[in-house]
């Protein structure tokens, strides 16, 4: 049987750690909700650097434990983490066709980099004009740093004073620069409801690119997507917490059971 209130699992952007959303999932928890963000496999050192595959295989892992549960699952992803996330929603959608008690009813785009099928981030990424991209070393092992952590603070926490910016920054993990340049194989938004949390003020991803992305799902599936906007940067969870906060909550209260 389900439960009550759905299920909620964040999947990080890139470079980032699931303790950077706990003013997020922190603060949904508090309301009642079941809420997770997980660690990519793509932020972990290992000897091979793990590919998006990888990361789409440990959310789908995540997923499948409270799908067996019956749970209904929100998932919300964030920057690089919509390329996984549409990746691994194969078979873990609920429809009215799937007979699963439990299972994804909501995929949760947080101003996020979502391909087309066949396209990688990399490819999405390649719009994003010149000053807007992040400046990226690739080391030896295979992993991606920040070149210069001053900028891209600027640019990943443009609505946080800089001093704050930059130690955010110096807490970011490296990221394995093969997973931007895998293709996505499964369009996993065609399963679902998409919504989509545009943040107006991203410097990353700026709004024009998200609002390409959300145009690419509704004529790939002839849906509209619900789209919130809000007046932030990138990485609306420390300068903004309780927008985010809400508009978790408003979404995943649409799916509890008795209201």
């Amino acid at each position: 049987m389900s439960q009550s209130k759905p299920s909620i699992i964040i999947v990080p952007g890139s470079f980032s750690l699931p303790e950077f959303y706990d003013a997020v999932t922190d603060r949904v928890a508090s309301k009642g909700y079941e809420i997770k963000a997980i660690r990519l496999r793509s932020t972990e050192k290992l000897q091979q650097p793990a590919t998006m595959y990888d990361d789409a295989a440990a959310i789908a892992n995540e997923v499948a434990a409270l799908v067996d549960q019956g749970k209904e699952v929100i998932l919300v992803a964030h920057s690089y983490g919509g390329v996984p996330a549409s990746e691994s929603i194969k078979g873990l959608a609920k429809t009215e066709d799937s007979g699963k008690a439990g299972g994804i009813v909501n995929l949760a785009y947080l101003t996020a980099v979502v391909p087309e099928l066949g396209a990688s981030s990399a490819d999405v990424l390649a719009d994003i004009p010149t000053e807007n991209r992040v400046e990226l070393q690739l080391e030896d092992d295979g992993y991606l740093v920040m070149a210069n952590p001053t900028a891209s603070a600027s640019l990943c926490f443009s609505d946080l004073p800089v001093e704050e910016g930059e130690a955010w920054m110096k807490r970011f993990a490296r990221h394995s620069a093969a997973s931007f340049t895998n293709p996505l194989t499964y369009a996993g938004y065609k399963d679902l409801p998409v919504s989509y949390l545009l943040c107006a003020d991203d410097k990353v991803i700026p709004a024009r690119e998200q609002q390409k992305g959300i145009d690419m799902i509704e004529r790939e599936t002839g849906r509209e997507v619900d789209v919130t906007v809000i007046q932030t940067g990138h990485f609306p969870i420390p300068s903004a917490p309780e927008k985010v906060v809400d508009w978790i909550t408003s979404l995943a209260s649409r799916y509890e059971k008795g209201k």
